[in-house]
Order: structure tokens, then sequence, then C-alpha cells
């Protein structure tokens, strides 16, 4: 199983490993810093023994990363992640959540069949998440951009941790609004966000997709 720093320290950027398996043009490592694609949100970029990682991708509790040339085992390699690129998928990831939250209490039917989320991409410009769905979601918003500006305004502390270890199960909270099962890497604190711009696109009948952005702000 990896050893997965990043949800211990998802600021850190370099990190200095061992190999634990060689398939081919892949490598696994005994810990590791890189994130790959899950939840919508995509792999990180960046290095491993100064060499690009082309492709990361989970399997089971391990992450493999796919190299043009990979390290043999017993090397200690280096890896390095592109860390503003890192920083911006964490912080429009966590809008998403608040944004995901919120939208789910303003659409009062949302746990019935045919009203759920159906998609969701985290990138390092934008966010989106998809709702099936025959309520439009422009009239909604304003208010959720007001109430999700409000929590990041606020400046309230992310709590990020294990559900169930074992399984490598984990959830973030912020006290007294949400506790939400998601194994992303995740902020510190809500201000981080900067300031929230929503928009609607329509991606088809029945079909509802919120866009999102977060611009930084002066102290990020």
């Amino acid at each position: 199983m990896t050893r997965k720093l990043f949800w211990q320290d998802p600021y850190r950027a370099v990190l200095d490993t061992h190999i634990q398996a060689v398939n081919g043009p892949e490598v696994a490592l005994k810990e590791t810093m890189f994130y790959a694609l899950s939840g919508g949100q995509e792999s990180d970029a960046g290095t491993i023994n100064g060499q690009s990682v082309l492709e990361a991708r989970k399997d089971g509790l391990d992450l493999w990363y796919r190299l043009a040339e990979p390290p043999q085992p017993g090397d200690a390699p280096r890896v390095e992640i592109n860390w503003p690129r890192r920083y911006a998928l964490m912080r429009l990831h966590f809008a998403a959540e608040l944004v995901l939250e919120l939208t789910y209490r303003a659409l009062p039917s949302v746990e019935k069949p045919g009203v759920k989320k159906i998609g969701a991409h985290i990138a390092a410009d934008k966010a989106r998440i998809d709702f099936l769905t025959n309520q439009p979601t422009t009239p909604l918003l304003p208010a959720i951009t007001q109430q999700a500006q409000a929590l990041i305004d606020a400046d309230h502390a992310i709590i990020s941790n294990y559900s169930d270890e074992a399984a490598q199960r984990r959830y973030w909270e912020i006290a007294g609004f949400a506790r939400v099962a998601c194994g992303g890497t995740h902020l510190r604190r809500t201000g981080e966000i900067g300031r929230l711009r929503l928009k609607r696109n329509n991606i088809g009948r029945g079909k509802e997709r919120i866009e999102i952005y977060a611009d930084p702000s002066s102290s990020t």
C-alpha cells in the first residue's frame, strides 16, 4: 500500500522516497505526495527523478506513475510536484465542495431518483459539477454564491481525517456546517479559496452544470 503523504501534508511539494515496485514503464513508491486522478480532481503535474510523470493512476490502495524511463528497485528518487497547480486544484476543489453541499440544500428533492450529481471535474482553472434535475439552477446561483462566500470570508478551519484508515476512507469537516466523505487534497482554511464566481452551463435537457471559478485574494 502506498503511503499517501498528500493527505498528511497537502502543502508539501518535494519528497525523497523509495521504490516499492516497478512494472514496465510504471513505478509505485513506498510513500508519495503526488496525487492521482480521483473523485474528479485531476492528477498533480511534476517529476520523479527529474522525469515528467506521464500518468498517475490508482490501483486499489496503491498509486502508479508512468515515466519514460522509470527508476529501478532500490533507487531513492526525488518527487517534485508543480506547486502552483496543486494549490489551484486545492482551492477549486474545496470551492466545489462548498457549492455542492449548498446546492444539495437548495434542491429539496435532490435525494429523490432523477435528481442527483452525475459528474464533476476539478481542473486548475475551473471546476464543474453536473446534476440530473429538471429544476434550473440559474435562480439559485446568487444565493449559493453568497452563502459560499460567507463561509469563505469567515475563514473557517477545515478538518480533514480518516473515517476508516484501513480502507483509506477520508472526510472533510467544517464545524457547524457539514462533514462530507472525500479523499481529495484539502486546504487548511476556507479563506484560502478567495473570491468565488459561479456560472450555469446548459448541457442538455434535464441536466444542469454549475461552473466554479475562484480568484485568489490578495492574501493567498
